[in-house]
């Protein structure tokens, strides 16, 4: 088991070899770290990272988007992130009911991941199945992010092209902006463009970006459901694709980060650490912070 292990060599041809690949890191299964070690990416294929806020559409955009790339003849691969519940430390995992229309399809391989308890909603497995998915050769990685907290902003992290999706009703661009999220946008994707005050919504944040940043952002209305949009949208990625990536050191260094930031938290429980806060919080006296003394003894 452990040579067969070890000598996976995840091919986009063959979605099995893929899927197995994808699990042993996942799991951490013995090999995975010679797994990772050994890929080799032979195609200079980006990233795409989906985000925004719940309800944006990003789920429809995604199917929109793969229903685009496989005319070309593409194969495409998408990472769903799920949140995981801080209760049950379970997911919903829904990639095959959001993207039912494109889960058998032999050019699409779809695996769902939950976020494992990063608050921001990308953890460092993420970052690692991501990889596999380029070695083995698709010509387009999608990830679309939970969309809660700071996934838009960490997405940035791994993502070679940012996709931020909004809604006209999103409410306060300026705010948006605030957020962080200029920094990280590559476009603005405004969707369910034919609602109220859409054509306003992305005239005011083009009027931001070209106060807040240099050069132009663009800002693509969308109606993902029927397609409106699509296009223009995978013209930019094309084009995106063939420019040299200027964060790359900054892609790089987010992305060892995490690695070695999960490595360094390997040991630690999350299960155990609730039993153990649990039975101390019946202590009258009760300080999380001498608690995480004597747990970090463990």
């Amino acid at each position: 088991m452990k040579k067969s292990l070890q000598h996976i060599k995840p091919d986009c041809t063959d979605f099995r070899s893929v899927a197995r690949a994808l699990t042993v890191i996942e799991n951490d299964l013995e090999g995975a770290d010679i797994l990772l070690k050994s890929l080799v990416f032979s195609k200079d294929k980006p990233i795409i990272g989906i985000t925004g806020p719940p309800g944006a559409g990003k789920s429809t955009l995604v199917n929109a988007l793969i229903s685009s790339l496989l005319t070309m003849g593409l194969k495409i691969a998408v990472l769903a992130i799920d949140p995981t519940s801080p209760f049950n430390f379970g997911s919903l995992l829904g990639d095959r009911i959001r993207m039912a229309p494109h889960f058998n399809h032999p050019n699409v391989f779809i695996r769902s991941l939950a976020t494992r308890g990063s608050l921001g909603g990308l953890s460092a497995k993420t970052i690692e199945m991501a990889d596999v998915l380029r070695a083995a050769g698709f010509d387009y990685v999608l990830i679309e992010t939970v969309g809660v907290g700071q996934s838009e902003v960490e997405i940035a992290g791994l993502a070679d092209i940012t996709l931020l999706v909004l809604v006209p009703e999103s409410g306060d661009e300026i705010q948006n902006i605030k957020s962080g999220l200029m920094e990280i946008a590559d476009a603005f994707i405004i969707n369910k463009a034919d609602r109220a005050d859409a054509e306003l919504f992305a005239n005011n944040l083009k009027k931001i970006i070209n106060q807040k940043k240099e050069g132009q952002i663009p800002v693509i209305k969308t109606i993902a459901s029927n397609g409106a949009g699509i296009t223009e949208v995978i013209d930019f990625i094309l084009s995106a694709s063939h420019h040299k990536n200027n964060r790359k050191e900054l892609l790089f260094t987010e992305k060892a980060y995490r690695i070695i930031q999960q490595k360094r938290m390997a040991g630690v429980d999350k299960k155990k650490l609730q039993h153990a806060i649990a039975k101390a919080l019946s202590d009258p006296g009760f300080n999380l912070y001498s608690f995480l003394d004597k747990f970090s003894e463990w």
